[in-house]
């Protein structure tokens, strides 16, 4: 089964970075788009950044755009998001995502919070 396992998430003061890191496993991880997505508390979920099967293409939201960079490592079947110059507005649970026909796969989320 499509498993998708966050993790690198934690407690950074403004202006620090983090790279998180999505394991996936049960599907062909190199002809899969993948994605980050965060959720706020009280806020609804939203697209942060997105990476094609062979990384021609990505796309990034405004808000993290020069400050946000996706990879992926098809070998190891791993996606990561690097995140620089962190914001406040930037705290909210992570998730990595993928879809497979008409379904999609979640992560369970990794925590980001930067404060000081």
């Amino acid at each position: 089964q499509v498993q998708l396992v966050e993790s690198g998430g934690g407690l950074v003061q403004p202006g620090g970075s983090l790279r998180l890191s999505c394991a996936a496993s049960g599907f062909t991880f190199s002809t899969n788009a993948m994605s980050w997505y965060r959720q706020a508390p009280g806020k609804e979920r939203e697209l942060v950044a997105s990476i094609s099967s062979i990384s021609a293409i990505k796309y990034y939201a405004d808000s993290v755009k020069g400050r946000f960079t996706i990879s992926r490592d098809n070998a190891k079947n791993t996606v990561s998001l690097e995140m620089n110059s962190l914001k406040p507005e930037d705290t909210a649970a992570y998730y990595c995502r993928t879809r497979r026909g008409s379904s999609d796969y979640w992560g369970q989320g990794t925590q980001v919070t930067v404060s000081s």
